[in-house]
């Protein structure tokens, strides 16, 4: 019997998802300032848009290991490593949407408990804001043998530009808990409906993006040639985004964040070898990818008990001075990533001492 080697996830985009999930946890916990200040909408811009990372990963890594794609057999490992964790971790959510449900802003409190779990599972971003993600990336694993034979077919990627530019100018819309108060709950729940179908449009050409990159990876090296235009372009864009917000409301921060992905795609292959010869720094990298997935799942509850402990808001407000605002938001950081951290490393330990065979990562992600 011959056997089929294993493909590897190159070191590059596993220190990339590494980094990713940094940002996404830094756009939850570092955002401060008067709302609609120019301080808030900098530092929105700075730190928000980290999902664009995220989706970009997923495409690269899809079209990376799709050698070997059958799609029942794809779907399946997709129940284990993706919707079974995110259903385990999204017990302490649906424990504090009915424990706390103002502070925690359940906008469905009221209703029917045995209905509300159900529609938390969904849509995702009721029970633990991040996790509308994991609804939407399902959407992704639905179509994945229409992408790839769209990519046969060499459709797929002559039609990215058009792709892209429905992304740079409809951007996704925001979706908070008093955008919502006083609808009835059936228009509730359709506007989370919504929220997931939006995003999915919205992020596709990110997605397609990275299988384009996975499967041209040549084109990496190109960008590396032309990476100070991109660095360029980015601050370009990034400015206009907050201008844009600031004057008439309207911002992408989608936009910004796909030049952000071109430029450390670009520097993290470049000085991929660099990065493998500097085995602690790199091993402390890997760590943090492998833990990513879960700290993906449980940072938000983490957050949410620092805020209610501390009594401090989700966008912190200016305390003291700008610079010690910042500081102690980057602090709020560190804890969160840490103690996050910390419970899945405990978490994926007691799970092993119970039961040596255990696939932790149906669990917790990791």
């Amino acid at each position: 019997m011959t056997e089929v080697k294993k493909t590897k996830i190159l070191n590059y985009i596993n220190v990339f998802r590494g980094l990713a999930i940094l940002l996404i946890v830094a756009g939850h916990t570092m955002q401060f300032g008067a709302i609609g200040s120019a301080t808030e909408r900098v530092v929105f811009e700075i730190f928000c848009g980290g999902t664009a990372l995220f989706i970009f990963i997923s495409g690269f890594l899809f079209q990376h290991l799709s050698g070997k794609y059958e799609f029942k057999n794809y779907m399946s490992k997709k129940w284990t490593n993706v919707i079974q964790p995110y259903l385990w971790t999204a017990i302490p959510g649906i424990v504090f949407c009915f424990m706390y449900p103002q502070k925690y802003g359940n906008v469905l409190d009221g209703l029917n408990p045995a209905l509300q779990i159900p529609m938390f599972l969904s849509v995702g971003r009721i029970h633990n804001v991040p996790t509308w993600f994991i609804p939407m990336i399902v959407l992704f694993f639905f179509s994945s043998w229409l992408l790839l034979k769209l990519e046969k077919k060499g459709i797929l990627y002559k039609i990215l530009p058009l792709l892209l530019l429905f992304t740079f100018f409809f951007p996704r819309p925001g979706l908070e808990p008093m955008m919502v108060a006083g609808m009835s709950y059936d228009a509730v729940y359709l506007e989370y409906i919504k929220y997931v179908l939006i995003g999915y449009v919205h992020f596709f050409s990110v997605y397609v993006f990275g299988m384009y990159c996975s499967a041209n990876k040549n084109v990496i090296d190109l960008f590396w040639k032309w990476r100070w235009c991109f660095i360029l372009v980015f601050f370009l864009v990034s400015g206009l985004n907050i201008c844009s917000d600031l004057i008439v409301g309207y911002s992408n921060v989608t936009n910004s964040k796909i030049f952000l992905t071109v430029i450390l795609l670009t520097y993290l292959k470049q000085y991929d070898s660099w990065l493998i010869s500097h085995e602690k720094l790199n091993y402390v990298l890997d760590v943090i990818a492998k833990y990513s997935f879960g700290i993906f799942f449980i940072h938000w509850y983490v957050f949410f008990l620092f805020n209610l402990i501390f009594g401090t808001s989700n966008v912190m407000p200016i305390i003291g001075n700008t610079w010690f605002t910042f500081l102690l938001v980057l602090v709020r950081f560190l804890v969160v990533t840490l103690l996050s951290f910390a419970i899945l490393w405990l978490i994926k330990k007691l799970i092993l001492k119970i039961n040596p065979e255990a696939n932790t990562r149906r669990f917790i992600g990791v």
